[in-house]
């Protein structure tokens, strides 16, 4: 009797065990990335990440992605980014560190700021800052947002500066017009900052 019961103890035991998974070979490198965004991940110009290198405080550190989409990482020199979700980011870190300069590299990715979904308005509107993007937003939506015209602003003389292929752009939008129903409204895309100047009256 005694002895049945060690074997049913030895049977719940390995039963219990099976329940956890192993724990991984801490020979084998490590790549970790974590985001705070929904839906497409994938990383833009404007985005702040945090790049993590175990035990490598020299290489650990912010990083925000350059208008030409590449972060400027420490032994690496220029490593495109943009398009890559943290993961792919944090994988080709990993094959970087690990082609002669660390043997078993544990790089962790996090991103800290969506810039890149997310569109600005500054200049003299009531609530000037960063709002989130939504699919077709248009100039008139994120004015709104932003707490709308002040009474000295120049309403036709806002504009919209976009970064395309690494340059700068800027864009005349007569937004009274679009208001009137005299133009078409503008729509638009992650990045975009909307500038409010003042007008003369």
């Amino acid at each position: 009797m005694l002895f049945a019961r060690f074997v049913a103890l030895g049977f719940a035991l390995l039963a219990v065990g099976c329940q956890y998974p192993r724990v991984p070979d801490s020979s084998t490198s490590t790549v970790t990335a974590v985001d705070g965004g929904s839906g497409s991940n994938a990383l833009a110009s404007g985005d702040f990440l945090e790049v993590r290198v175990y035990q490598e405080p020299d290489l650990s550190g912010p990083f925000r992605v350059s208008p030409d989409g590449v972060i400027d990482f420490p032994l690496c020199g220029k490593v495109k980014v943009a398009g890559l979700t943290p993961g792919e980011v944090a994988t080709s870190l990993t094959d970087c560190l690990r082609n002669g300069f660390l043997r078993r590299p544990q790089v962790v990715v996090l991103v800290k700021e969506f810039n890149s979904k997310k569109v600005f308005v500054f200049g003299d509107v009531s609530k000037p800052g960063a709002f989130p993007y939504e699919d077709g937003m248009t100039i008139v939506q994120a004015l709104s947002q932003a707490g709308g015209f002040n009474k000295t602003a120049s309403k036709n003389g806002v504009n919209v500066v976009r970064v395309l292929d690494g340059h700068e752009m800027k864009m005349p939008v007569k937004v009274e017009e679009i208001i009137n129903g005299r133009e078409k409204n503008f729509v638009l895309v992650p990045g975009d900052i909307v500038f409010v100047p003042e007008g003369f009256f």
